[in-house]
């Protein structure tokens, strides 16, 4: 708030007033001291504080100046001639100026105002009048582009939220902002090596993360088929001969001890085409149609996936994973139609897809159940053949088989499509 032109003006009028003119009296204020860099300090710590209100200096110069005077520029006129020394004046005018209300603190702004308007249309008409004085009589140094802002106190933000003027933490100019702005355009701060560094880790780790998530979506079944246990509801039992050690039951189910599997079987299946099997899969392990059924002399086959991908539909995506753990002389179980029919593994080999004989009877034997599934677990290279052997109840109970086809698959069913031929499926 300190202006030279003010200053001057104060300066002047003091020298005019006839107290100044009768020379040294009682009521002269005192000389000002000497420079003491203790004081100074002390000076600029209070025109701090105080410097969200007019100051006292430039108050007290408009007071002796302008006539007729206001309330305040009164006051401060008769605070000017009491004698107290310059910190007195300031302390007692913000003092004086803290008690007014908000009206009343505008209007001394507003007197503030117009009486710096004033003093700077009449230098400026001094200036006109003088054409060998130099136009920048006060030079102004601009802030460089890079100096900070000045801050405003919380004295500052009290008295501006009193006077009903917005707060802001900013008070630099528009075109101050405009030259910072250009000129770290102009200069852009070139990243240090540990930031390019950092750049280039943050990258490969983002790619690699996109690259993981990639592949467990689409081979997510060669992933986690080494964790994968079809079933907990079977406990490994010894070797039997009968099915006393399983209930009958009228659930159409295939039970496997060993690897802990129970999972229901389905004899609905109208057709031996992939894609019609596929979807059966989806309620649990298919029985192939144009086999017998057990109970029937021949050979029935059933097909159980090893593993799929896990955003394909159905529970039954892992049911034969751990098929083959079976070994000669394992047993397994077919229960159906209140029947429990239990079959002995007696061989177990790896064929090509397109071997389709092995749906057919077995040689030297009446009875037999044959489990298929995907090998290696998680692809559809090969086939996976597991032959058992009817050993309970004895197969001379058997039945004629009652199959009727006419056509043979050209293909044993594989695992499901992948996520990859499902979206290409579904946008082409």
């Amino acid at each position: 708030m300190n202006n030279p032109l003010f200053t001057d003006k104060k300066d002047k009028a003091l020298e005019s007033s006839p107290q100044n003119r009768q020379g040294p009296s009682s009521a002269s204020p005192p000389p000002p001291p000497a420079e003491n860099p203790a004081v100074n300090y002390i000076r600029q710590k209070i025109d701090k504080l105080y410097e969200s209100e007019p100051k006292a200096q430039t108050v007290m110069g408009e007071s002796v100046v302008v006539r007729p005077r206001s309330k305040h520029q009164q006051y401060m006129f008769d605070l000017s001639q009491s004698g107290k020394s310059i910190v007195e004046i300031q302390t007692a005018w913000h003092n004086y100026y803290l008690s007014l209300s908000n009206e009343e603190k505008h209007q001394v702004w507003h007197e503030f105002y117009e009486a710096n308007t004033q003093l700077q249309a009449a230098h400026d008409q001094k200036l006109q009048t003088q054409p060998n004085v130099p136009a920048a009589v006060v030079p102004v140094k601009p802030a460089p582009p890079t100096a900070k802002a000045p801050r405003l106190t919380k004295l500052d933000q009290a008295d501006r939220k009193k006077l009903g003027l917005p707060i802001t933490s900013d008070l630099r100019t528009v075109e101050l902002v405009k030259k910072q702005l250009i000129q770290r355009l102009s200069n852009p701060q070139k990243p240090s090596l540990r930031q390019n560094f950092s750049s280039l880790l943050f990258g490969l780790s983002t790619g690699v993360l996109v690259v993981l998530i990639v592949m467990f979506s689409f081979f997510n079944q060669i992933i986690i088929t080494p964790f994968i246990q079809p079933s907990r509801h079977i406990t490994a039992l010894p070797l039997i001969i009968s099915a006393s050690a399983v209930a009958p039951s009228t659930t159409l189910e295939v039970i496997i001890p060993k690897i802990n599997v129970e999972i229901p079987v389905v004899y609905t299946a109208t057709s031996d085409d992939e894609s019609v099997i596929e979807n059966d899969l989806q309620n649990g392990v298919v029985h192939y149609p144009s086999t017998v059924l057990p109970g029937q002399d021949g050979n029935a086959a059933f097909f159980g996936h090893s593993s799929n991908n896990i955003f394909n539909p159905g529970k039954y995506k892992f049911a034969f994973v751990l098929l083959h753990e079976l070994v000669n002389g394992d047993t397994f179980y077919l229960t159906y139609n209140g029947q429990v029919y239990v079959y002995q593994v007696i061989s177990h080999h790896d064929v090509s897809p397109n071997d389709v004989a092995v749906l057919g009877s077995v040689a030297g034997q009446t009875a037999t159940a044959t489990l298929i599934t995907c090998d290696p677990p998680g692809t559809s290279i090969n086939r996976l053949i597991v032959v058992g052997a009817q050993i309970s109840p004895s197969p001379t109970t058997n039945t004629t088989s009652t199959v009727q086809t006419t056509t043979q698959p050209t293909q044993l069913a594989g695992n499901g499509p992948s996520l990859w031929s499902r979206l290409w499926h579904d946008l082409f």
